[in-house]
Parts: structure tokens; sequence; C-alpha cells
């Protein structure tokens, strides 16, 4: 694999897991040196390891990243560590009812639940660019990446709070994108389709998986390698003229008429 990364310092967080993990490992894979920032203590130290077996340099923390307090230590740390800062990927989320339950529609959604999405979703979005710009800047530049979701531009009956959140993330891309893009710092975001994450294998229902992968174009449904191989893209100067950028990863399940799944079965047409 070409090492695009050699030598680039990279924090995901959210990565005892899923897109966090695959990103890690990818990441590591081309040369960057990872700190990872999960509450998954345990998680995030198996994926370490696994770096580390590898060849690669890596070390986790417990973080909070709704915390401001603990995102600047696990960024302190980085920079201590490795002498730096060029990549920093905002994965970590909560995923509506899965991780925090009550996540339904507006008129019984608690305000509580919505607090703590936008504090995990948005908020820590927000404190990552915020302290981790500083050292991209001493750098001379950066990539920034921000794991969106394509609940964030279409409506639903449920995840209120969920898509909310991350639709505050794709306007703090921009945000973010448009306010250092002349120092030298991208920022882009990147909204999956359905991936075979762990948290959905275990949160979604077969028969549900199925019918949400019937409105994908594609015959399979996205692994969080799929995420990472976009992650890996934008850390890397092959990406150097992309930014401020909502980039789909789904699949075409967002590309096409809402009548897409129904018309193919009127016609006859079966997915594989």
């Amino acid at each position: 694999m070409t090492r695009r990364l050699e030598d680039k310092i990279a924090i995901i967080t959210g990565a005892a897991s899923g897109i966090g993990r695959a990103s890690a490992i990818r990441l590591s894979s081309e040369g960057a040196k990872i700190a990872i920032g999960d509450v998954d203590e345990k998680g995030a130290a198996s994926v370490v390891q696994e770096i580390q077996d590898g060849g690669g340099d890596a070390f986790s923390m417990r973080t909070d990243v709704s915390q401001e307090s603990a995102f600047l230590e696990l960024i302190t740390e980085t920079v201590t560590r490795f002498g730096g800062l060029d990549v920093l990927h905002n994965n970590a989320a909560a995923l509506g009812n899965s991780s925090i339950g009550g996540d339904d529609a507006v008129d019984t959604l608690d305000v509580e639940v919505w607090d703590r999405t936008m504090a995990i979703n948005t908020r820590s979005v927000m404190i990552g660019c915020k302290n981790a710009i500083p050292h991209m800047l001493e750098r001379g530049g950066g990539s920034i990446i921000n794991t969106s979701s394509g609940a964030a531009i279409l409506g639903g009956l449920h995840g209120t709070a969920y898509a909310a959140s991350k639709a505050a993330v794709n306007c703090l891309t921009q945000y973010v994108a448009t306010q250092f893009g002349k120092r030298g710092i991208r920022c882009n975001a990147i909204l999956p389709g359905l991936i075979m994450t762990p948290a959905v294998e275990v949160g979604l229902l077969p028969a549900t998986v199925d019918m949400i992968l019937d409105h994908h174009m594609t015959p399979e449904a996205g692994r969080p390698e799929d995420i990472a191989a976009m992650v890996a893209f934008l850390a890397s100067e092959d990406a150097r003229y992309v930014t401020g950028q909502l980039l789909r990863v789904d699949g075409g399940i967002t590309s096409h008429a809402p009548t897409y799944a129904d018309t193919r079965k009127m016609m006859g047409i079966k997915r594989d």
C-alpha cells in the first residue's frame, strides 16, 4: 500500500470500533502516527495493539469528546508524544436510540436527549477544530475530516436529534474550511450510507438492514473500510484541492428518486 501519510500525525476520535477503528488502521498503514480518543478504553487499547502489531505507532486515551478539557488533554498529549498534529478525524458520535435512547419524533423528544446528542455529535467537533487548528497552523496546515451522516440531508420519522446534530456538523465543516483555507487547513465531511459496523449489526434487525439496503444502488452495504479509504484520501496530499465538501459515501442512497426501490420491484428487477 502507498504510504501517503508518512510521518503525519493524526487524532481519531471514536476509534475503538467501526469506522474509527478502520480509519486508524488505514491511516497507520499509510505511515501516520495515530492518537485515539474514545470512552471505550478497552476497545481503543485493542486497536492500538493491532496497530503496533502491524509496526505502527499509536496510543489511546479515555476521552469524552463533549468535554473541552478532555479533548484538549488528548490534543496536548498527542503533540507532546509525536511533535505536532496534521490530521483530525472527528468521528465519535452518539447514534441516536442505540446510544442514548429516546431519539424519536420531535413531539416526544426529550430535551436531555437532544442536548446530549448535540454535545457528543456537534459540540465535540467544534471543540476538536478549535483546539487542533493552532497546532496545524504551526506546521503550515492540516486536514480535518468530520464524520457526518446521510441523515443530515434527508427527512425521517425518527432520529431527529441525531440528524439535526449531523446537519450542524455539515455547516461547521464549511465554516472551518472557509475561515482557515487560505492558511493551509482543509476541512471536509463524509456522509456515510449504510455501513455494517458492530453498532449497526447489533442495533438493526436483519429485516431493517435489508429494507435500507434495497434503497442503495450498490449490491452490498458499505464496510467501515470504505469510509476509511475516503478518510485516508482526504488526509493526504492527493486531496490538496478538496475542501469544504460534504462527500456522500453512501452507495447512492441519496442520489435517486424516493420511488427507486418500489419502481425496481414493479419492473421485476432484482437487487442482485
